[in-house]
């Protein structure tokens, strides 16, 4: 089980990253934009970067939704490699046979 802080401090992440998310778009649709000045861009980037850094969706990280392990993540179950061979040795995982010879 991963520590409880290392845990929320991403949930906090993600609750970040869904409040500025419009906010960081629009300020990146208007850097990207050549066809405005160059004061106006360079404007828009300063703002961009005054914004907390959490806010970046890449400073999220895949976390397993049963033990919160960060490694090891497969992102078309939303847990890490240990939980799935645990909960399909258990039968919980529906079509899932784990294989022995």
């Amino acid at each position: 089980m991963a520590k409880k802080s290392a845990v929320e401090r991403n949930n906090k992440r993600k609750r970040l990253v869904e409040q500025y998310a419009a906010k960081r778009a629009a300020l990146k649709e208007i850097i990207m934009n050549e066809e405005l000045p160059l004061e106006e861009r360079y404007k828009a980037r300063l703002k961009l970067a005054d914004l907390p850094r959490n806010s970046a969706p890449n400073r999220v990280r895949n976390r397993c939704e049963v033990t919160g392990r960060p490694r090891g993540y497969y992102r078309k179950l939303k847990m890490s490699r240990i939980a799935l061979r645990e909960l399909g040795s258990l039968g919980k995982i529906p079509g899932l046979v784990k294989s022995s010879w």
